[in-house]
Parts: C-alpha cells; sequence; structure tokens
C-alpha cells in the first residue's frame, strides 16, 4: 500500500441498547481511546467486545480486545476505518461459577508473541472493562492504572460496569 494513512486517537461507537430508553430508539454512544499520551502522563488504550460471531449471543459471540490505534485508509475509493488491535482469549465457554463473570487472558501467537490483529472498527460493538484477577499477595503501591494490561496474566470481564455490559456478559 502506497496510500496516505490517517491515525486517529478515538472512536465514536454507537450502538442500539434496548433497555437504555433515554437515547433514541435505544441507541447509545461511547467514545473508545486509543492515546499515545493521555493527559500528559501515559498512554490509554481501551478495551472492546469485538463481534466475531453474529449468529451467537452475547460473549459466545464476541472477544475481547485492547485498542492500540485507530487508523484509516482509502483503496479503490472507499475509506476504510480500521483498528491495531492486541486480543484476549475468553477462558473456558462459560462465566466463573463463583463470580459470574466471564474471564481472559492475553492471546500469544505460536511463538509467544502478543496476538495483534488489524480489524475493521465496524465489527467493534463497545467498550469493555476488565478487572485484574490479583490473587492473594499485596500490590506494590508503584503499579499504576497504566500498568495493568500488560502486568496481569488473567482478567474479569466486568459485567457490572453498567446495564449495558451486564447484557452483554451474563
Amino acid at each position: 500500500y502506497r496510500g496516505r494513512i490517517s491515525v486517529f486517537n478515538s472512536a465514536l461507537s454507537t450502538f442500539h441498547a434496548p433497555s437504555d430508553l433515554s437515547g433514541i430508539g435505544g441507541m447509545k454512544c461511547e467514545h473508545i481511546c486509543a492515546c499515545p499520551l493521555w493527559r500528559n502522563e501515559c498512554a490509554r488504550n481501551d478495551c472492546v467486545f469485538v463481534i466475531t460471531d453474529s449468529n451467537a449471543r452475547g460473549m459466545l459471540g464476541m472477544d475481547v480486545a485492547c485498542v492500540m490505534a485507530f487508523f484509516s485508509l482509502r483503496q479503490y475509493g472507499r475509506l476504510i476505518p480500521c483498528a491495531v488491535v492486541r486480543w484476549f482469549n475468553r477462558v473456558g465457554n462459560a462465566p466463573d461459577p463463583d463470580t459470574g463473570m466471564w474471564m481472559v487472558k492475553p492471546a500469544f501467537s505460536a511463538q509467544n508473541t502478543p496476538h495483534f490483529a488489524i480489524i475493521h472498527i465496524d465489527t467493534i460493538f463497545r467498550a469493555a472493562h476488565l478487572l485484574p484477577v490479583c490473587g492473594t499477595v499485596p500490590l506494590s503501591p508503584s503499579i499504576k492504572f497504566h500498568h495493568v494490561l500488560d502486568i496481569f496474566k488473567l482478567f474479569y470481564v466486568n459485567k457490572f460496569a453498567d446495564h449495558h455490559a451486564f447484557e452483554i456478559a451474563s
């Protein structure tokens, strides 16, 4: 490809939320960020639900990914909006029996490198909130929020973040 590529720090996700009567016909929107420097401190890379099987319901039809960058390019006169994502794999085929939340872990390729991909942004459904599984050892105060996705190896998909997440991840 020899054309121009435009990079963006965020995208707006608009989705149908039938349980939310505040929008027009149950429509809801939210910003998803992939910023190299957020509030002049650190990178901000939001996690998202990506539709991978439109025939399956809830989490069985979606995967979780962390957005590393948004970009667009033109090919044959068409604008193609994309995202670079780092994938997470679901742990099991059902939510954790103790918490009722799905669990995910970072995905790795055969060479034990993080699994990255370029996806069309139309496959992004909405933002996802991950909670790290910490264990019993106290955490160092030097660990900041922007370290979490790199340090921890297992996460809960927080279905209690809002009622839309509850519908998706239950």
